[in-house]
């Protein structure tokens, strides 16, 4: 079958990368990849829904990272295309992984975003709002810990002798949940202790707003 020529996406999207690793392995119709996506904890680091799925699946096919290889009817269910990967979406894989691997991108994860202006709360406020997750965060990390014991025990592990990189994203997110809680800990400690301290009603962030005059002997200086 011929090679797509259309351009491909600029950047491959989380759940694009997850069918087309999994497509690497043999082709497969989306019902399979996600089934595949839910029994393989995939949805754990990503979230697809089965909207995403069909329209990542789509795009993919339209930039030619994918291709149609038939077409199959069983009974009286839908009819369900089969894909599989072509070699462009082979490169564009590998390069998204290596730069997933390689390169830091900027986050904005939510608790960030309310720390940045936490100080209009008061401070014992805060300080019972960062227990609360506190406790969320412990009970997340147990979690963690006990799905990562049980999929060392899976029969498939054993059978397979699959190795600790079959697991290693479990990893990494437990090692983000362990810093999460002893960076709660503390903070929490220190607020309760008076070492982190503030005046919900004070000006500590109120800067004073200066005319825009002001800036046109910097800029000068500048561009001398």
């Amino acid at each position: 079958m011929a090679q797509s020529r259309q351009r491909p996406p600029a950047e491959l999207t989380p759940p694009g990368i997850a069918i087309l690793s999994l497509l690497w392995r043999q082709p497969m119709h989306p019902y399979e990849m996600r089934h595949l996506i839910r029994v393989q904890e995939i949805d754990r680091v990503m979230k697809v829904t089965h909207g995403t799925l069909y329209s990542t699946v789509d795009r993919l096919a339209a930039s030619g990272l994918i291709q149609q290889v038939e077409t199959s009817r069983e009974g009286r269910r839908p009819e369900r295309t089969v894909y599989e990967i072509t070699h462009l979406g082979r490169d564009l894989l590998l390069d998204a992984l290596r730069n997933g691997l390689m390169r830091t991108t900027p986050d904005y994860p939510g608790l960030a975003t309310a720390l940045t202006f936490a100080n209009l709360l008061d401070p014992d406020e805060v300080a019972e709002l960062l227990e609360r997750r506190t406790i969320a965060v412990e009970a997340q990390l147990s979690a963690m810990n006990a799905e990562m014991d049980a999929s060392l025990k899976q029969s498939r592990f054993q059978r397979m002798n699959l190795g600790r990189v079959h697991l290693i994203e479990t990893e990494y997110l437990i090692a983000l949940q362990r810093a999460e809680l002893d960076w709660l800990r503390a903070v929490v400690a220190d607020i309760r202790e008076g070492r982190l301290a503030w005046d919900p009603a004070g000006t500590d962030h109120v800067h004073e707003v200066r005319d825009p005059e002001d800036f046109s002997g910097e800029r000068e200086a500048g561009d001398a």
